[in-house]
């Protein structure tokens, strides 16, 4: 269905008065925002990110304790065979604190995993919180049983991602190629079936095996393709485009932590 316009007179943009300064716009148009509010956004979502994972990983601040200690201690036993153990003490709280960053990025990627996987939709929000030009179509295919293939447009060309019942998903994976061969011409068509059985790609490992793959196709390539592909359409199944564990506060936090 069409959408009307709207046949309201556009409001007339207002002059900044005296003593206010006009916001300046970025490239997209928008007001600019500033390193401090950037800074205390990221904070707040590594905030949410450390209180949602604590909850499901009590040993959380143990495990990040143990890594600052062991890699400040290393950095300072380094010092002390130099003869500047002062001197290397802002290094090594440095190097500690980072270690620990880590830690709590990994266990908190885990947490996520182990929260989504089995649920429906799961790969789908595994796909589309991987870093970089990936254009993910979620539900392009699927069964009332809610099994599904995802359709990915990338550097290696068209990756069909199946979840749900190795037996269901095997005739959609092929009835989605099908589909597709006729649009995407000699374009490689890689098939994943997640799951933990043989010939399947875990869940935790879906992101590092999809980024693994060739580069078959330059930027230009990509977009090119990415036009033929929108006349197919994108979800043709009502499925969820990713689970959301614990709450939409969670998907957001935890997903940025694991782009990181």
């Amino acid at each position: 269905m069409a959408r009307s316009k709207s046949t309201d007179a556009p409001t007339p943009a207002t002059k900044p008065g005296k003593g206010e300064k006009a916001a300046k716009l970025g490239k997209d148009g928008k007001p600019k925002v500033g390193r401090l509010t950037k800074v205390r956004t990221t904070l707040k979502q590594v905030g949410q990110a450390y209180t949602l994972t604590y909850k499901n990983d009590p040993k959380l601040p143990w495990y990040m304790l143990i890594a600052f200690v062991v890699v400040a201690a290393v950095v300072e036993l380094i010092a002390i065979l130099l003869s500047a153990p002062l001197l290397f003490i802002p290094i090594a709280v440095l190097l500690g604190a980072l270690a620990a960053l880590v830690v709590f990025s990994r266990r908190a990627q885990g947490s996520a995993y182990r929260q989504v996987e089995g649920q429906p939709g799961a790969a789908a929000w595994v796909l589309e919180g991987m870093r970089g030009d990936w254009r993910v179509s979620s539900g392009v295919a699927g069964t009332p049983q809610l099994d599904a293939v995802h359709r990915v447009l990338g550097r290696p060309g068209i990756i069909l991602v199946a979840e749900g019942n190795p037996q269901r998903v095997r005739g959609l994976i092929a009835q989605e190629k099908r589909r597709i061969a006729k649009v995407v011409g000699d374009t490689p068509i890689y098939d994943i079936t997640v799951g933990d059985d043989e010939g399947q790609v875990p869940l935790k490992k879906l992101s590092s095996h999809v980024m693994k793959l060739p580069r078959n196709l330059d930027g230009a390539e990509v977009n090119s393709l990415g036009k033929r592909m929108n006349a197919l359409g994108g979800a043709r199944m009502p499925i969820p485009g990713g689970p959301m564990p614990g709450g939409r506060q969670m998907t957001v936090s935890q997903r940025q932590m694991r782009r990181r």
